[in-house]
């Protein structure tokens, strides 16, 4: 797999069956019993519900058909009104839990972590508080909503539910990072 460049693969030969890496037998025994039910249930909405779903509702779609009865919601205390608006909307489906990055209120000195103003108290943002928050309540999927690079790591990695991301952060181009992709200027500086 050195050199692997699927993103300049001109052919995508894989889509037609092709296996470029001859691990395709290999690939298949990893799907166990569980994993095997994830993907059918995501192929079944993609398969119904081709550019017909929002994101949001194809997370309530598949939840449902998973079973899901409790929904975590790991939000960035800068899309508190977002996630306010999501828990409404999945509240209508299952029991929701969220939990701000803020949670905890531990100090960034505690951590001799950097500052955004040093003139003022900051508290960090806390992935594995957020984590652990929900791991107690015994969610059954998590979703992450802006949280910052690394933060969204450690919350993933922490976390014992799957995790899903709705949003990611980017202050710059409102959440919105293919963004800087889709802008003559913002590709130019890359």
């Amino acid at each position: 797999m050195n050199g692997l460049n699927c993103a300049s693969c001109q052919k995508k030969d894989c889509y037609n069956g092709k296996d470029c890496l001859d691990i395709k037998e290999e690939v298949k025994k990893l799907y166990k019993e569980h994993e095997i039910d994830v993907l059918k249930k995501s192929t079944a909405i993609e398969s119904r519900y081709y550019m017909e779903k929002t994101r949001i509702e194809e997370i309530i779609i598949f939840s449902k058909m998973m079973k899901y009865k409790k929904i975590g919601l790991a939000f960035c205390v800068g899309l508190e009104e977002e996630a306010n608006i999501l828990h409404s909307i999945f509240k209508k489906h299952f029991k929701v839990y969220s939990v701000c990055c803020k949670v905890c209120g531990i100090n960034k000195k505690d951590f001799q972590l950097e500052k955004i103003d040093n003139e003022r108290r900051e508290s960090m943002c806390n992935p594995i508080g957020q984590a652990t928050v929900l791991n107690e309540k015994d969610t059954d999927l998590n979703i992450i909503i802006g949280l910052c690079i690394g933060h969204d790591i450690l919350f993933t990695e922490h976390s014992q539910a799957p995790v899903t991301t709705l949003a990611v952060k980017d202050r710059v181009l409102a959440h919105n990072p293919l963004g800087a992709i889709y802008s003559k200027y913002y590709l130019n500086k890359f």
